[in-house]
């Protein structure tokens, strides 16, 4: 997937919360795998690090369990900075990058900084409300809720930008983005190890919030009713 030219230059916030990431990302795979027979301590019996999981990511990931019966509340926040891998991380951060920068720009560091944050919490207590149904307490690790509210916001502001997926199929930013919240769905009751509910609620919760922060701003309802409608060719 690619942007058109112009796509993702380096503001302020995005680059406090790349650098952040990075540097989390390179303690929790180098640092705190080392530190388990410390860490452990401030866990409560059952919750042990195993093969591939640290006593790091157990205290700062999202496990809902803890959050309910442990008062874990800070994980809501936490578990957007831990991921689970090179690829995992590069992916979110890549998002991040490309199109974060534009809404930065557009709305101001602080609007952003509030949006980021408040999807990616709303996308932890999605986590948190499904696994309770369901009857699961998986750990949840990784910036795919805010990251998916940051693609609905840029669809919804900049609805026919293209992008390129895999490098050659451009598609509107508006049609991509809508088709990938269709699979997010159609993939929630699978059981791999992707947080569909996750990218759900961060998209669901910027929708929500930039459709009252628009009313607030005076821009009106015409946005969204006019979100798919064609626009004439001259």
């Amino acid at each position: 997937m690619y942007g058109q030219p112009g796509f993702g230059s380096i503001s302020p916030a995005i680059k406090n919360l790349l650098l952040t990431n990075i540097a989390i990302f390179l303690i929790q795979s180098l640092i705190a795998p080392n530190l388990d027979n410390v860490l452990s301590w401030l866990l409560p019996p059952g919750y042990q690090p195993g093969a591939n999981t640290s006593a790091f990511d157990l205290i700062f990931g999202l496990i809902p369990s803890l959050v309910v019966t442990k008062f874990y509340i800070w994980q809501l926040v936490s578990y957007m900075f831990l991921h689970g891998g090179f690829w995992h991380i590069l992916l979110n951060m890549f998002i991040l990058w490309m199109f974060g920068s534009e809404l930065e720009h557009t709305w101001g560091t602080r609007e952003f900084v509030r949006y980021y944050f408040l999807t990616g919490i709303i996308a932890g207590f999605s986590i948190l409300i499904w696994n309770l149904i369901m009857g699961i307490d998986p750990l949840t690790i990784g910036a795919s809720g805010a990251v998916f509210g940051i693609l609905a916001a840029y669809a919804l502001f900049f609805p026919d930008r293209y992008v390129y997926v895999y490098f050659l199929f451009p598609v509107k930013v508006k049609y991509f983005v809508v088709f990938i919240g269709i699979l997010e769905f159609w993939a929630l009751p699978s059981q791999d190890n992707v947080s569909h509910i996750a990218h759900l609620g961060g998209m669901i919760a910027g929708f929500f919030y930039l459709r009252h922060r628009y009313r607030h701003w005076g821009i009106g309802r015409n946005f969204f009713k006019d979100f798919f409608k064609k626009k004439d060719r001259w």
